[in-house]
């Protein structure tokens, strides 16, 4: 049986051992250009997980959903606000 989690809904770990990401269906940005210079994600319900496209062997970053969808709005508000997403 799995103890709850107790960790704040913005706290990042690396994959635990219990997420199965065998069959997970990684996708990359359109905007990569296919260089492999890039991240991935793939959606595990309440969980985001993204990892390195160059290197996908290794562990993985898992960010709950909320977490993931606030992170992509901010990074949206910046080009919106400024042009780029980065604005210093």
């Amino acid at each position: 049986m799995n103890t709850p989690s107790m960790a704040a809904p913005h706290d990042i770990t690396a994959a635990p051992h219990d997420i199965d990401l065998t069959h997970a269906r990684w996708r990359k940005s359109s905007y990569s250009g296919g260089a492999n210079d890039c991240v991935e994600i793939t959606e595990l319900g309440a969980l985001v997980a993204v990892r390195d496209s160059k290197n996908i062997g290794r562990q993985p970053l898992v960010f709950p959903r909320e977490a993931m969808r606030a992170l992509v709005g901010s990074i949206a508000n910046q080009v919106l606000a400024y042009g780029s997403a980065h604005p210093w």
